[in-house]
């Protein structure tokens, strides 16, 4: 079954890395959709696939590279469209 998610990473998740291991996870899961940084000096991802991959995903999310700390992971359920092509940073 397909999901789709968006999340949004709290913590020290900006100028570690974070974006390109999280890429990496998602291209690891054959997971769809784009990550980027927000101005708060967090973390924003939207990805869409298999829900056990989404598991998986998250569990890199929640961990991070090294040098990382994530503080906090907000999860919203959206509804999966098929449309993201591969998995891109913003």
């Amino acid at each position: 079954m397909r999901v789709a998610r968006r999340y949004v990473i709290s913590g020290r998740v900006q100028g570690v890395g974070f974006r390109f291991f999280i890429e990496a996870a998602a291209s690891r899961e054959g997971i769809r959709g784009w990550v980027r940084n927000l101005p708060d000096g967090g973390v924003e991802a939207v990805a869409e696939g298999e829900a056990e991959a989404i598991e998986r995903f998250e569990r890199s999310l929640r961990q991070g590279p090294r040098g990382a700390r994530v503080d906090r992971v907000e999860i919203d359920e959206t509804a999966p469209d098929g449309r993201a092509v591969g998995f891109t940073i913003k």
